[in-house]
């Protein structure tokens, strides 16, 4: 499997691209901002994408995939528990000073558990509201992969102090749904450096 993760716009959004070697289809999550980059990294690696995943509908994570589909063709997922957050979309550019993006209900809602597959990629998705209401990760098996969004991160867990954040339900998705995981999966979150599952269950301060 093919992987780049790209820190894009003004937050730094972990941004990943994931194709299939043989079919040469892809899917790119979070394509906040850079569009220019994301292409390129796509040519670079003769890339067609066929979904584009959104973890939730914060600017910094959502803000150019209307601009993606408009370019590929490709079907928006994610959650439309978070619509709220869209119809808040000036209030988020307003916070950043930015421009407001033209940000879409998801072509595509896709519900707990399900399978996502690009080609011969196949992931699935776990939702993981605290964040969020409809914070959701892609959890690639067969790559020991986790796209983790912002519900966790290299030593630290997503912030609540957002509209429809909570705390408790953020430790519950983290304990429930991706402490479970092995702990050789490889975790990319929204932002900042990569880690594992091992490392966040062993050293994380606020899971331990």
């Amino acid at each position: 499997m093919i992987r780049e993760t790209l820190a894009v716009g003004l937050l730094g959004c972990n941004c990943s691209i994931l194709g299939d070697e043989q079919t040469r289809e892809a899917i790119v999550v979070d394509p906040g901002y850079d569009i220019p980059q994301i292409l390129a990294l796509l040519a670079k690696h003769k890339l067609t994408v066929r979904k584009i995943l959104v973890t939730h509908a914060h600017i910094d994570h959502i803000a150019s995939a209307v601009q993606l589909k408009e370019i590929t063709g490709a079907p928006i997922l994610y959650s439309q528990a978070d619509l709220p957050l869209v119809a808040m979309m000036d209030a988020q550019a307003g916070m950043f000073g930015l421009p407001v993006p033209t940000v879409l209900p998801p072509d595509h809602s896709p519900a707990d558990d399900e399978a996502v597959e690009v080609g011969g990629i196949k992931g699935n998705v776990l939702y993981t509201p605290g964040h969020s209401e409809g914070s959701l990760c892609l959890y690639v098996p067969d790559e020991h992969l986790l796209l983790a969004g912002d519900t966790l991160f290299a030593g630290g867990v997503g912030r609540t102090d957002f509209p429809g954040g909570n705390t408790g339900k953020l430790l519950a998705s983290i304990h429930d749904r991706l402490l479970t995981l092995p702990d050789e999966t490889l975790v990319v979150p929204g932002h900042g450096p990569m880690t594992t599952i091992g490392a966040e269950r062993q050293t994380n301060p606020f899971l331990v």
